[in-house]
């Protein structure tokens, strides 16, 4: 039987909301390395993730309204975005790291969506899912060669790992909305869960990791900007504000 269209609770919308966000926003991110990354190779996989990471996040959108009145015209407030997919991350070290530990992260995200509660959200879920995996391998086999190797590029890699953790984990901090999307449906494995089955897939790689002393970004981060937000909007809706009105 067809799910059909489902009208979604404000909770619901602000789960989804938190995932479009960070989906949008980590594409954003990625257009960084558009020509200037080290090598053509990993130019061309960056624009290739970034278009395939947009176009997840207006598909989500989308399913809540009109996508570019939430992904343009919100307020700074209004966005849910988590701290990792903010931070600017020049060193290719960086933007590397956070690449492998935001896919490891979505492939989680994506398959705890809970299927046949709406035709639309099967349809955005199945596709994603079939695109992130390819991210996430091309990650893996950048991240995992590296690690198996000693001096310095193993070093850098590491050192930008490490200084990523505490965003990346936050990452898994409570989305508004979740308990109720999870009675719902929506949400078929809870935030707190989804954190323990990724941890181990990091430590796999990088080795034994002091979860508990990691820097505490707060449960109410997704509510707060960070310092990096606005200059990153900014970028981002720099051609969209010559003509708000326009028709692209």
């Amino acid at each position: 039987m067809s799910a059909g269209r489902r009208d979604w609770s404000p909770a619901e919308r602000e789960y989804l909301l938190a995932f479009a966000d960070d989906e949008h926003l980590m594409g954003q991110q990625h257009t960084e390395w558009i020509g200037t990354a080290p090598f053509l190779e990993e130019d061309l996989a960056f624009a290739s993730i970034a278009q395939d990471e947009l176009g997840h996040a207006a598909a989500l959108y989308e399913l809540l309204g009109d996508a570019d009145e939430l992904a343009f015209r919100r307020d700074a407030d209004g966005y849910r975005s988590c701290a990792l997919v903010e931070l600017p991350c020049p060193d290719w070290a960086e933007a590397l790291a956070r690449h492998w530990l935001y896919d490891l992260a979505e492939r989680h995200r994506w398959q705890s969506l809970g299927a046949g509660i709406d035709d639309r959200l099967d349809g955005v879920v199945a596709r994603a899912q079939r695109e992130e995996e390819y991210h996430r391998l091309h990650a893996a086999a950048l991240v995992c060669r590296l690690y198996g190797q000693d001096g310095d590029a193993h070093e850098r890699l590491d050192a930008a790992v490490r200084s990523l953790l505490p965003f990346a984990d936050a990452l898994w901090e409570p989305v508004a909305g979740e308990q109720e999307a999870h009675r719902a449906g929506l949400a078929t494995v809870t935030s707190a869960q989804l954190r323990a089955r990724w941890r181990p897939e990091v430590e796999a790689v990088v080795g034994p990791v002091p979860w508990d002393e990691l820097a505490n970004l707060g449960q109410d981060a997704r509510r707060q900007r960070t310092e990096h937000f606005a200059s990153l909007f900014d970028r981002i809706t720099e051609v969209f504000r010559i003509d708000p009105n326009a028709i692209w």
